[in-house]
């Protein structure tokens, strides 16, 4: 059976999925591995996008959270904003709780890349990482 990798991206310009599309070439081109591009659901109104000259967006699927839990291994991606992932992945982020809670992640290895004009990125990274990090100690004390 393949291993499944899904590579779930936000991308309001195209710069992070043509890097997405590059991973999921390189992952693809390993024996035994199933990768499969996925997109993280807009939060913007069409009509922002269009005063923000953004174009359309591709046909690659739209994942729900709950769709993570068919996979083996992930890599995320997305663009920064201010030092910090862009909202619309946050919220995405911010949607999968349940599975956290109930461990269907648990195991599972999750890489990152980005598309950045700045290294603030890194802080504000360390910051968001710190934060799910005692999230997930305070989760494990709660559970014995």
């Amino acid at each position: 059976m393949a291993t499944k990798v899904y590579i779930v991206y936000y991308s309001m310009y195209g710069h992070v999925e043509k890097l997405a599309e590059e991973i999921k070439r390189g992952a693809a081109s390993v024996e035994g591995v199933e990768a499969k591009l996925w997109q993280v659901p807009e939060t913007l109104p069409d009509e922002v996008l269009g005063k923000m000259s953004a174009p359309p967006k591709s046909d690659i699927q739209i994942i729900t959270p709950g769709e993570l839990a068919e996979a083996d291994g992930f890599v995320f991606g997305f663009p920064t904003r201010f030092g910090m992932m862009a909202a619309q992945f946050k919220a995405f982020l911010d949607a999968t709780g349940g599975l956290w809670r109930t461990q269907q992640l648990a195991g599972k290895p999750a890489g990152i890349f980005y598309s950045t004009g700045s290294r603030k990125f890194l802080f504000g990274s360390f910051l968001l990482y710190q934060n799910q990090t005692e999230i997930l100690k305070s989760t494990e004390k709660n559970s014995h």
